[in-house]
């Protein structure tokens, strides 16, 4: 039997504590958390400000007693303090608690720009239920919105209150929306949400906010003002400016953290303490292309990260790692899904500056089913290679809902196992008019591609 202490009620502190009990009945199992609540989706909050997800409480995943009927001891509303590694150790809430492996998952916090004033009233961020439950409570007396922040969250809170009648402004300081993926893909998604919101939506990009104004009856949000003095009046504000790993006290405690500002773990989530594991949002991640360090906060990474720690830390016999990550994301906005899996053109030429790479890429677009059918609908795809081993390397995709997702899995399926242009083109992909062309975008890609090798 061993004393497993888990710090943290995110997607990989759930997993974690709840796998290590599975592994091992005997084990005593902690799981600790600041907040009231745990096991929750964080994804979920900008649909539940939408009105498709009716009730909050279906975002609760597991309750404190769902996990106590496993045998797991939770512990809410307790803060981790201190690590004493060399003591097998930890301060929670003023008091010494001994483990025999501990594992972190502190999550992430939000990222709070450096903007004078910023501590207003009916200004909100998005990290919890009761941020959600916020918003949605202002949204519903309140007639326009201030979104800072030009990401995923962002776009799916745009999408959030257009639908429940607000007018909305989105300002980003960087240049373009969604800028991880290449510039001409960020126009795409910038001219889809503008096309399809005009009237209701204004969007400021390139645009740095230095100060919000106040109300002074009541300390409330009034506007936001700009680098250049331009002002931006609203009834509130949501700031969607990113999350960071929350690592304080771990790097406080001598556990190393990486250049991503994440915890840094092997393979298997090992610290650089023995008997020390750390997973989800708190972890440096590896890109599983260039084997370079990365950061992404998402809860099925999360949950695949938990899962091997609660390995390691069981001692389990299996010798199963998580590998890394492709940086592979989905976000929708109305009709419309963007999504990306690997490296972009502009990313692979960065990369090709230390390796023997010359990156390629081809963009179609084409009809995502056989062009007579009458739901069919334009997708727009981009695949990026090495023309010199003729590796795959990444994809990016636009197009209406249903049908952006397969084309991005299979390309996902092929980068993880290092496939090339051929492997994709020789690919016995299934065909019906409702679903595909005869030559589907993914396969004209190959071909392309395949012509630019051979020259």
């Amino acid at each position: 039997m061993k004393k497993i202490i888990v710090i943290g009620g995110g997607a990989a502190g759930a997993k974690a504590a709840s796998k290590a009990k599975r592994l091992n009945p005997t084990n005593q199992v902690d799981l600790y958390t600041q907040y009231d609540k745990i096991a929750f989706s964080l994804c979920g909050l900008p649909y539940f400000i939408e009105g498709s997800v009716s009730d909050i409480n279906k975002l609760i995943i597991k309750t404190p007693s769902d996990f106590e009927k496993m045998g797991i001891n939770v512990y809410l509303n307790h803060e981790l303090q201190k690590i004493y590694p060399e003591d097998k150790c930890v301060l929670i809430n003023s008091n010494h608690i001994f483990y025999d492996e501990l594992i972190l998952a502190l999550g992430a916090k939000v990222h709070i720009p450096p903007i004078e004033n910023i501590n207003l009233k009916n200004v909100f961020h998005l990290r919890d239920l009761e941020d959600g439950l916020a918003i949605k409570e202002k949204m519903k007396n309140s007639s326009s919105v201030l979104i800072i922040g030009g990401g995923y969250i962002a776009i799916e809170l745009v999408e959030a209150f257009l639908v429940n009648g607000l007018k909305v402004i989105l300002v980003e300081v960087n240049e373009k929306l969604a800028h991880d993926f290449d510039s001409d893909f960020s126009d795409l998604i910038f001219n889809t949400i503008q096309n399809h919101s005009k009237d209701n939506l204004e969007i400021h990009l390139s645009c740095e906010i230095n100060n919000f104004t106040y109300n002074q009856e009541d300390n409330s949000f009034k506007s936001a003002i700009s680098s250049i003095g331009k002002e931006f009046f609203a009834d509130f504000c949501v700031l969607a400016t990113g999350a960071i790993p929350n690592v304080e006290v771990a790097k406080n405690s001598g556990v190393h953290i990486g250049i991503t500002g994440g915890i840094e773990v092997d393979n298997k989530m090992r610290t650089n303490f023995e008997n020390i594991y750390a997973c989800g949002d708190c972890v440096q991640k590896t890109c599983i292309i260039t084997r370079q360090p990365c950061y992404v906060g998402l809860g099925s990474t999360a949950n695949k990260e938990g899962r091997v720690a609660a390995l390691s830390a069981d001692g389990a016999s299996c010798c199963e790692v998580f590998d890394g990550v492709l940086n592979s994301v989905i976000t929708r906005f109305f009709d419309f899904t963007f999504s990306k899996t690997g490296l972009t053109i502009k990313k692979a030429k960065e990369y090709a500056q230390f390796v023997n790479l010359e990156p390629i890429f081809y963009t179609v677009t084409k009809k995502d089913k056989a062009g007579y059918m009458p739901d069919a609908n334009e997708l727009t795809i981009k695949v990026v290679a090495d023309k010199r081993s003729g590796e795959l390397l990444g994809a990016q995709a636009i197009g209406y809902s249903q049908n952006v997702l397969p084309r991005i899995n299979t390309i996902t399926s092929l980068l993880k196992s290092r496939s090339t242009v051929d492997d994709l083109l020789h690919l016995d992909l299934p065909y019906s008019p409702p679903y595909s062309a005869t030559i589907d975008p993914i396969l004209t890609c190959a071909y392309k591609l395949k012509d630019m090798i051979k020259k």
